[in-house]
C-alpha cells in the first residue's frame, strides 16, 4: 500500500483549493502533448462496472465553435430573463464562459448504451454512468490545474441543439462542455463569490439517521 507524506496531502489540498472554474483565458495555444497527458487521466478514473462510458469530442472547427458559442449566447439570454431587479443586473455583468478566448473546447459525453461493464451497478441507477463521467472530468480538471492550465465548465447550453450541431450519436448524453487554456490570472477564490453572487459555505452540514 502506498504511503502518502503529510507534504503530499497538504499539496493535494492546495491543488483542490486552487481548482477554479476559469472563464478568463489567454489565447495562447496549449501544447498537444500536455493536453494529451492531462486527458490520459480519464483512463485512470473509476467508473461504474468499469464501463468507462466517457466519450470526448474536440470542438475545433470554426463552424463547430461558432455553433457552440451561438448556442451559449441564446441559452444565456434565456437564463437572464429568469431574473429581475438587482439579480438580473448582476447576472448581466457576469462573464459565464471563456468560449471566445479558450484555445481548446471539449464536449464530454456519456455513452448511455455502452455494452462495456455489462450493466453492472447501473441497472437500478443508470445515472451512475453519468456520475462516472463527472468523476473523470474532476480528475482531468485537477491534472490540468497541476500543469497550470485552467478549465471552465459551460453549463448554459441547449444540449439537444449542441448534439445536433456536433452530429452526436443518439445514445450519448452531454455531461460537460469544457473550455481549456491558460488562465489570465490564478485565483483561489470562486469568481461568483468575488462579485457577490453567492458565498461558499465554510462548514459541511451532515445529518445522521
Amino acid at each position: 500500500m502506498t504511503e502518502f507524506t503529510p507534504d503530499f496531502r497538504d499539496d493535494l489540498t492546495r491543488l483542490m483549493m486552487w481548482r477554479r472554474d476559469v472563464r478568463r483565458f489567454r489565447s495562447d495555444p496549449v501544447d498537444e502533448a500536455l493536453l494529451s497527458e492531462c486527458l490520459d487521466t480519464f483512463l485512470l478514473a473509476p467508473s461504474v462496472g468499469l464501463s468507462q462510458p466517457w466519450r470526448l469530442v474536440r470542438v475545433q472547427s470554426d463552424a463547430a465553435r461558432a455553433a457552440a458559442l451561438k448556442n451559449y449566447q441564446s441559452a444565456n439570454a434565456t437564463a437572464l430573463s429568469d431574473y429581475s431587479g438587482d439579480r438580473a443586473a448582476l447576472y448581466a455583468r457576469l462573464k459565464l464562459s471563456g468560449m471566445r478566448e479558450a484555445p481548446v473546447h471539449l464536449a464530454i459525453y456519456c455513452d448511455e448504451a455502452t455494452p462495456k461493464g455489462a450493466g453492472l451497478g447501473a441497472s437500478s441507477m443508470p445515472e451512475m454512468r453519468r456520475y462516472s463521467v463527472v468523476g473523470a472530468v474532476t480528475q482531468f480538471w485537477l491534472a490540468a490545474r497541476a500543469q497550470g492550465l485552467g478549465v471552465g465548465w459551460v453549463s448554459i447550453l441547449d444540449p439537444v441543439q449542441l448534439n445536433r450541431d456536433l452530429d452526436i450519436p443518439p445514445d450519448w448524453s452531454l455531461v460537460a462542455y469544457l473550455c481549456v487554456g491558460w488562465p489570465e490570472a490564478p485565483s483561489d477564490t470562486p469568481e461568483l463569490a468575488k462579485v457577490g453572487w453567492e458565498d461558499r459555505d465554510a462548514q459541511l452540514e451532515m445529518q445522521t439517521r
